[in-house]
């Protein structure tokens, strides 16, 4: 046989009903086949009793799995064999109970969070769009919904006619069969921690990785959620410069605000929360790190997300309802917004990182890093000769020379490179001249 064994295909010598699960993965994954009567090198040994098999095994498999396989006999190298040809399945397939799918050339058996989202995945829908039975409509925080009427009023101007809670949370799609769903009480609720404890946020000032100065724990609804966290950024945990335009005065905070909000509403609605962790906002010196557990959906690969890319929230409600809100957009331009906010205000791009299923955005405060310098195309000349100034003030072409064992023009070089690329600016003239940061 030609190829060998893989996520679409797989090797039996014979058949055993145990090998049911299989055609449950391959309907749960991308379809596949199983080949009976090949040894798993690929070559064929036979199935001595392939015509009773070939009028077992249909019946079989709809009895136990509910789908239909398509089964052919074949000759190869003078050996019958069998082919069982599974389509992908638009809905989940058990097997005596259990939910199966192929990774890589293994069977695997889901459990937990992962069989979870397999469900929610096959079922096509989203975690915040089931009901959850113990929320009624006196959990819901009226004050909330009233503010959300007025926020709402340019994308839904009939909304602030609508006073029957009921009738509106119906329309915003909260409501299914009579019951909230639990998107209703993560965005209305009056305590959603009542329902779901780890659906906070934990803020905390850190001087190194491991000892911490200061911890807020951010909790109500995620309306609530999203204004104090910002609130207790700005007057507690972030500093703010002032500048005057003309006879106006303008606080600066030291990370963009708007890069903050948005960066901050993006954990909140992308958040998975099956999980068990809360999101996390880490205060360094130098940087600041937004953590939310929730891995991006395979349309939008980490690296696309500084460039235009498709908007696949996962959680849909809270996404929609946010935008009825004005508070995003539909277009996937949330982590654009971000990038250019910072640009703006002359700091470096964050990052966006991705790391065992879960998503962070690092903001960072100093532009003159090493990891950023590099990123800019600096050598580690100038990086050397940028870490002087950051500890000095200034550096002369001498300097330039004497730290990095250079030439004169080599010195005189690299030292108009990085005035050109307006991180120093030359003061003085002649041999007296130094390099400060522009």
């Amino acid at each position: 046989m030609k190829g060998k064994e893989s996520q679409t295909v797989e090797f039996k010598t014979n058949w055993r009903d145990e090998y049911l699960k299989i055609i449950c993965a391959f309907a749960n994954t991308n379809g596949g086949e199983l080949i009976i009567g090949v040894d798993d090198k690929g070559i064929p040994v036979g199935v001595k009793n392939s015509k009773k098999l070939l009028e077992d095994l249909p019946n079989k498999i709809n009895n136990k799995l509910g789908i239909i396989a398509s089964i052919k006999g074949e000759k190869k190298k003078g050996k019958e064999i069998l082919k069982i040809i599974i389509k992908s399945s638009s809905v989940p397939i058990s097997y005596n109970g259990k939910y199966y799918i192929r990774s890589g050339s293994t069977t695997q058996e889901l459990k937990g969070k992962e069989l979870a989202d397999f469900l929610m995945k096959k079922i096509g829908k989203t975690w915040d769009e089931f009901v959850e039975e113990a929320i009624v409509l006196d959990d819901i925080n009226s004050e909330t919904v009233e503010e959300f009427k007025k926020r709402a009023v340019d994308r839904i101007p009939s909304i602030v006619e609508e006073n029957d809670l009921k009738t509106l949370f119906e329309k915003l799609e909260l409501i299914e069969n009579g019951k909230l769903k639990r998107a209703a009480v993560l965005l209305f609720g009056k305590n959603p921690q009542r329902f779901y404890p780890n659906a906070i946020v934990k803020i905390g000032k850190f001087l190194t990785e491991t000892e911490i100065l200061t911890t807020d724990i951010v909790e109500g609804n995620l309306f609530a959620q999203l204004n104090n966290t910002l609130e207790i950024l700005r007057t507690k945990y972030l500093v703010s410069t002032i500048k005057f335009e003309g006879i106006y005065r303008r606080d600066i905070l030291e990370y963009p605000y708007e890069a903050l909000r948005e960066a901050i509403i993006n954990a909140l609605i992308h958040r998975d929360y099956l999980g068990t962790s809360n999101i996390q906002i880490r205060v360094y010196n130098d940087k600041l790190i937004i953590m939310n557990e929730g891995k991006l959906p395979p349309e939008v690969p980490i690296e696309k997300l500084k460039t235009n890319h498709l908007s696949k929230p996962r959680n849909r409600l809270l996404a929609k309802i946010f935008y009825d809100a004005g508070l995003i957009e539909s277009w996937g331009r949330g982590t654009i917004k971000i990038v250019e906010n910072c640009i703006k205000q002359g700091l470096p791009e964050p990052d966006f990182i991705e790391e065992y299923g879960v998503m962070t955005v690092k903001f960072y405060k100093d532009i003159y890093t090493e990891e950023n310098l590099r990123k800019i195309g600096l050598n580690e000349r100038q990086i050397k000769a940028v870490m002087y100034v950051k500890q000095r003030g200034n550096i002369t072409n001498k300097e330039y020379r004497t730290i990095n064992k250079v030439s004169d023009e080599t010195a005189r070089l690299e030292l108009n490179d990085l005035t050109e690329k307006e991180i120093f600016t030359p003061k003085g003239k002649g041999r007296s001249v130094k390099y400060v940061f522009k």
